[in-house]
């Protein structure tokens, strides 16, 4: 029962954290030209990543809403422009996007992990030394 709540809880996090990650990716984009944007745009997507730790419904929502909306601002705009710029920190900005995928992907469970084996049932919660070795 407690694991079909947290997979119902997860389902339904994951539009929001692709929005956190976009609201995040566009105000990075508005402040990255400025000294103090981007450490701070690295430091709130890193506490984020740890806060909602690793999944297919977790980070990588988040990740792919921060990479979405970078990739639809280094298109030209109708004047001409760019809102990201071919400066350090505008390539600072298209890395750091990058370095966000990378890490949600490469963080993913793996298929067949020993979570899916066991269920949900967490590692120390029942059984013995022997019990958890067993599995």
């Amino acid at each position: 029962m407690r694991a079909q709540q947290d997979r119902a809880l997860r389902i339904a996090a994951a539009p929001v954290l692709f929005v956190v990650g976009a609201a995040t990716a566009g105000a990075t984009v508005v402040a990255h030209e400025l000294w103090w944007g981007l450490p701070l745009a690295t430091a709130a997507l890193v506490a984020t990543f740890v806060a909602v730790g690793r999944g297919w419904l977790t980070r990588l929502p988040l990740a792919v809403g921060f990479v979405a909306v970078v990739v639809v601002v280094i298109t030209t705009r109708p004047e001409g422009d760019y809102l990201i710029s071919s400066s350090t920190p505008g390539y600072l900005l298209l890395l750091l996007a990058l370095v966000v995928l990378i890490a949600a992907v490469v963080t993913l469970p793996r298929p067949g992990s020993a979570r899916s084996k066991r269920g949900s049932r967490p590692d120390h919660v029942g059984g013995t030394t022997y019990d958890v070795a067993r599995d």
